[in-house]
C-alpha cells in the first residue's frame, strides 16, 4: 500500500512539473489606475470583481491624481518594472512609450475578439498607431457637462438653467447674492482648461474649437470668437468660492451633494460620485451637455499593456482585456462609472437619463468634438494648461494675453 502511495505521489509530481506555470496559478495582473474617490472606487472594482470571476487576480495599485498615476507607470516602465496594465486618458499621453517600443499591441486580440468594430471609430482611431491598437479603449466620456443642483437653484430664483453663456453669467451672479457659491471648480491647471475648453465649444461652435486644437490656426485664435470665450472665461473668475485653489474635482462636487454649490462644468465622471451617494439625475441634480445638448465632447480612458516576453504575463494581460472589453463588465463599470459603454453592441437600457442624452449624440460625428488631448501633442497641452491656468490665477490678466500665449505655444510646438 505504501509503494503504491507513493507511485502515486511520484507521478503526481512528475504530472505538476510537466505542466506550464500558468495551468498552475490564476493569472496576476496588477493594475495601475487613477480612481480613488468614491464613484471611482466603486467603479474599478467592477473589473477587478469581473477579472476574479473570469480566473484572475487582480493586484490594485492606485495613486492619487492622474499625473502622479502617469509619472509612476512611465518611470516604472522605463525602470524595467512594469506593471501589467496601465490606466492613461484616450489621446496621445502615451505616444512616447510607443515610440519606445515599450507598450505592446493589442491588435490581434481586437481581431480574435472582433469587439474593434463595435467601437466609435473616433476612439478607435486615438488609440491606435501606425493601424495597430496599443491601447484598450474601455468607456466614454463627455467632458462638457454641467451639472447643477436643482434645490440651489429653487432657491436662488433660478427657475430653470440657462442655455447660453450670456445668459448663465447673470444666473450665477443672481445665486450668488443668494448666498451660495455659483461654480464649484477645483483650482487645478487641467480642471481650469476643461471648464475653458467647454466655454469655447459652446460659444465658439466646433469650427472654431477645431481650428485652435486641430489646425493650431493663429486666425482663429485671434478671432472675436475665441476672444469672446476668453472674456467669458474671465468672468466666472468672481463665481467659484474661496476654497478653489487647488481643490479636487470630486471635492468639489461635494459641493453640490450638499447644496452649497450650483453647478459644476465637467466630465461625466461627476455622475459617479452623484450614483454613489445615492442621488438620482432629475431628482436630486440635473445635468447637461454643455448648456444645451448639442454638442458632447468626446473623451475617456484607455488602458496599455507593456510589452513582455513572459507568457504568463502575457496571459494575465490577455485575461484582462477580454475582461475589460465584455458586455458584461463595460455595463457594471459604467454604470457605476458615470461615463458611457465603449461598445456600441451592449444593452444601455438600464443607463440613466443624463447618459441618454450622450447616447443619442454619439449616433452621428456632428454632435460630437473629440477632446484636445486627442488633437495634440502632450507637451503642447501643458503649454495650453500653462497659459490658461496663468490668466485664471491673475486677475489683471487681459484676453489679449490668453491668445499670445496660445500664438506662442503653436509656434513652439511647430
Amino acid at each position: 500500500m505504501k509503494e503504491l502511495v507513493r507511485s502515486m505521489l511520484v507521478g503526481a509530481a512528475f504530472s505538476l512539473a510537466a505542466m506550464p506555470a500558468s495551468a498552475q496559478e490564476k493569472p496576476r495582473a496588477e493594475v495601475m489606475h487613477w480612481w480613488t474617490s468614491g464613484g471611482e472606487s466603486a467603479a474599478i472594482k467592477t473589473f477587478a470583481d469581473a477579472y476574479a470571476k473570469a480566473g484572475g487576480e487582480w493586484v490594485d495599485s492606485a495613486t492619487a491624481g492622474g499625473e502622479n498615476s502617469r509619472a509612476a507607470t512611465i518611470n516604472r516602465m522605463v525602470g524595467g518594472q512594469p506593471p501589467t496594465a496601465a490606466q492613461f486618458n484616450t489621446g496621445r499621453q502615451f505616444d512616447d512609450l510607443v515610440s519606445q517600443g515599450l507598450i505592446r499591441p493589442i491588435e490581434d486580440l481586437a481581431q480574435e475578439g472582433g469587439w474593434k468594430e463595435a467601437m466609435p471609430t473616433s476612439l478607435v482611431a486615438a488609440a491606435s498607431r501606425d493601424g495597430e491598437l496599443y491601447a484598450l479603449p474601455i468607456n466614454v466620456h463627455g467632458q462638457n457637462w454641467t451639472f447643477y443642483s436643482k434645490d440651489v437653484l429653487e432657491k436662488s430664483g433660478v427657475s430653470e438653467l440657462p442655455a447660453t453663456w450670456e445668459a448663465m453669467i447673470p444666473a450665477l451672479q443672481k445665486i450668488k447674492d443668494a448666498g451660495f457659491t455659483p461654480l464649484a471648480l477645483g483650482g487645478q491647471p487641467w480642471q481650469e482648461r476643461a471648464l475653458f475648453n467647454a466655454i469655447l465649444l459652446q460659444q465658439g461652435g466646433k469650427d472654431l474649437y477645431m481650428k485652435v486644437y486641430r489646425d493650431k490656426d493663429e486666425e482663429a485664435v485671434r478671432s472675436e470668437g475665441f476672444r469672446k470665450a476668453v472674456e467669458t472665461y474671465g468672468a466666472l473668475r468672481a463665481m467659484v468660492d474661496a476654497g478653489s485653489p487647488g481643490r479636487s474635482w470630486n471635492d468639489s462636487t461635494s459641493l453640490l451633494l450638499r447644496d452649497q454649490a450650483a453647478i459644476q462644468v465637467m466630465g461625466d465622471w461627476v455622475k459617479g460620485e452623484f450614483t454613489n451617494a445615492g442621488e438620482k439625475p432629475g431628482e436630486d441634480y440635473g445635468c447637461t451637455i454643455g448648456l444645451d445638448d448639442t454638442m458632447l465632447m468626446v473623451g475617456g480612458d484607455v488602458f496599455v499593456f507593456p510589452k513582455t516576453d513572459e507568457p504568463a504575463e502575457k496571459a494575465a494581460q490577455d485575461l484582462l482585456v477580454e475582461t475589460m472589453i465584455s458586455k458584461d463588465a463595460q455595463i457594471a463599470f459604467n454604470l457605476a462609472k458615470g461615463s458611457m459603454p465603449v461598445r456600441k453592441d451592449v444593452d444601455t437600457a438600464s443607463f440613466d437619463a443624463c447618459a441618454q442624452k450622450g447616447l443619442k449624440l454619439l449616433q452621428s460625428e456632428a454632435g460630437q468634438a473629440p477632446v484636445f488631448e486627442i488633437l495634440v501633442s502632450a507637451s503642447l497641452a501643458g503649454s495650453v494648461d500653462d497659459v490658461v491656468t496663468q490668466f485664471w490665477n491673475n486677475p489683471s490678466a487681459e484676453p489679449d494675453d490668453v491668445v499670445e500665449g496660445f500664438v506662442n505655444a503653436f509656434e513652439i510646438e511647430g
